[in-house]
């Protein structure tokens, strides 16, 4: 082929330009082949990346799913601890105004009581002074009688008033 141009024949001539136009087609092909091959390469590796995003995703999306219901479960757990827990401080709250309205009452009612006991008392002085001035007052009194006898007639005149007002209030209940 070499040789061709320095013998000018018109054989070698058109044999190498010949030669010379299927060795291109034969590179062409080659360089085609070679182009088609590593498309086919990088398609095929782009279908085998696809297929692995797909895989990570639906394995990712799956995480997902179980971590927002995992979640969601935990929150409404929450939830309910939350409202279970605010019940019971109302509850707790109204058995403390309860029991303070109670504790009110009951010591209105002790103070009415000591009350009631401090009067009675005080009535009790006046009635042991003014029983006291009338054994005194006696005509009969020349201090014969000893206080025993004076402390005996007084608590025998009390049962009989307690009697007598014991009396009075079983006839109103009855």
């Amino acid at each position: 082929m070499v040789f061709a141009l320095p013998t000018q024949s018109p054989v070698w001539l058109s044999f190498s330009s010949v030669f010379a136009l299927v060795c291109g087609a034969l590179a062409s092909r080659i360089v085609y082949t070679e182009l088609l091959q590593s498309r086919q390469e990088a398609a095929a590796d782009r279908a085998a990346q696809a297929q692995a995003y797909k895989t990570m995703f639906h394995e990712r999306a799956a995480e997902h799913a179980e971590f927002t219901t995992a979640m969601t479960d935990r929150l409404a757990a929450n939830d309910r601890s939350l409202k279970e827990l605010e019940s019971t401080i109302v509850l707790a709250e109204a058995r403390a105004i309860e029991a303070e309205t109670r504790v009110k009452r009951e010591a209105r009612r002790a103070n009415e009581a000591q009350e009631l006991v401090d009067q009675l008392q005080e009535q009790l002085e006046i009635r042991k002074a003014e029983q006291a001035d009338e054994l005194a007052s006696w005509e009969g009194w020349d201090g014969a009688m000893d206080a025993e006898t004076v402390v005996d007639l007084l608590a025998w005149e009390e049962k009989v008033q307690a009697g007598s007002s014991e009396d009075r209030s079983d006839r109103k209940h009855a």
